[in-house]
């Protein structure tokens, strides 16, 4: 995997340093958000805790990725800065566990009664005498 820098900004107001990055992995998977954060702390010679991913999109059928990552001044700009799900997903907060609602317990279903015959409908209508259809014309 190697990595190289495209473009670096400096965002003096949110404290940090927003990079564009592309990444060749060719014959190998997309590289995690972990090693990707490890080799760019590593280039921008800081902390791999100040450095947070925010898009990586592969192109199809290359092996060859294009994201955007930022890199903070503290640890403290981070946990300001960061919305809560990138907080998650880069590990400086636990996710919130959410406890399953219990399914209400089933009744034991009663056992079945054998099924009764019902009397066919044929049965029980006598059949209809057809009347002649030279007898109706007259």
């Amino acid at each position: 995997m190697k990595v190289e820098i495209q473009s670096k900004k400096v965002n003096v107001l949110q404290e940090r340093t927003e990079v564009q990055f592309k990444v060749d992995h060719d014959g190998e998977p997309t590289p995690t958000r972990d090693s990707l954060r490890s080799k760019l702390a590593e280039l921008m010679n800081v902390q791999k805790d100040r450095v947070v991913i925010d898009h990586l999109k592969t192109e199809y059928g290359k092996g060859v990725s294009a994201g955007y990552s930022k890199v903070y001044e503290s640890v403290a700009a981070v946990k300001s800065r960061e919305s809560k799900h990138q907080q998650i997903r880069h590990g400086f907060i636990e996710k919130p566990k959410t406890e399953k609602k219990a399914k209400a317990a089933k009744p034991a279903p009663a056992e079945k009664k054998p099924a009764e015959k019902k009397p066919s409908t044929e049965e029980k209508k006598p059949a209809e005498e057809k009347k002649p259809a030279a007898a109706e014309k007259k």
